[in-house]
């Protein structure tokens, strides 16, 4: 079983460089409303942070920024918005960020720090093991984005974001059950794809 995800990698820049993006992008929205700039004041730092810690890019968490806030200005589904803000930035963030990720076929950084298998933490937390650990974080992020829409999105906001089964169900108007199943089997695929990995490493240690 995958641990929660307990990310630093929201500390690991400036406050400047938020404010930055969140200046770039709203320049150049086409005159937004009153009520979307402040919801871009209000939520621009949150949408930013998760996209940084998906993609492990300052450039990319900008790109992620400026297309879930280009999206609102051109009126795309504004109900579930005003129903839930947070929850609906946060679905927006996750899912440009894992289709950022998906249409690039060599992405370089690494932004899926500090995941850890269970009973692997200990192999992962010493200096000496760092570049294992960031090859580790590396097939983890590739398989994460070879997930389907639904999975990927499930796992990163179960593992990435924090929110229990419950949430998840009422956020994607699904059942507990079926999130579950789908995060067991999304589990299980990413065990799949980096177990050849982790045994190798194991025989090393």
């Amino acid at each position: 079983m995958l641990l929660a995800f307990v990310s630093n990698s929201g500390n690991d820049f400036q406050e400047d460089t938020v404010q930055a993006a969140a200046i770039r992008t709203l320049r150049p929205l086409p005159q937004p409303p009153g009520e979307l700039e402040t919801l871009f004041r209000a939520h621009h730092e949150r949408v930013f942070r998760t996209a940084h810690r998906i993609t492990g890019s300052p450039a990319d968490a900008e790109d992620v920024l400026q297309t879930v806030f280009l999206r609102l200005v051109k009126g795309r589904e504004t109900y579930d918005l005003r129903e839930n803000p947070e929850a609906y930035l946060s679905r927006a963030a996750i899912n440009a960020s894992l289709d950022l990720m998906r249409s690039r076929s060599r992405a370089k950084s690494v932004g899926l720090s500090d995941v850890d298998a269970e009973g692997l933490e200990s192999k992962f937390q010493s200096p000496e093991t760092e570049h294992a650990d960031r090859e580790l974080q590396t097939l983890i992020r590739q398989a994460v984005t070879r997930l389907g829409k639904t999975a990927g999105e499930m796992f990163v906001l179960r593992y990435y974001e924090g929110y229990d089964n419950q949430e998840i169900a009422k956020m994607l108007d699904t059942s507990q059950m079926v999130v579950g199943v789908v995060l067991h089997r999304a589990r299980t695929r990413l065990r799949k794809e980096i177990g050849h990995y982790l045994e190798k490493h194991h025989e090393k240690q």
